[in-house]
């Protein structure tokens, strides 16, 4: 997956949003999967995957919701299981080290 920057993390929080939060979660693992898979493929085929995006995790949460503010309740939980699926991914990949 190509960096994360904030804008994808508040890409990816719109896009799991709408969901239930018991859902938020695998959705957010999800979104991170597809950004890694999406990355592989534009890295072998030369161009970005027409469902998931050019890997970044932006790309792969495609255009999501509304802007929601941050500070309301919901999004600051959609943001937290992107968080929680990114730091997933960092100890997987022996990059966390707390």
């Amino acid at each position: 997956m190509r960096p994360v920057l904030h804008g994808d993390v508040i890409a990816a929080a719109r896009a799991i949003l709408p969901l239930p939060p018991l859902a938020r979660e695998a959705a957010a693992r999800r979104l991170v999967a597809q950004a890694e898979a999406a990355d592989r493929y534009r890295k072998r085929m030369g161009r970005v995957h027409r469902d998931w995006g050019n890997g970044t995790l932006m790309g792969a949460a495609g255009p999501g919701v509304a802007a929601v503010r941050l500070g309301d309740p919901e999004m600051l939980d959609a943001m937290r299981a992107v968080i929680d699926a990114l730091l997933e991914r960092a100890v997987r990949a022996g990059r966390h080290h707390g």
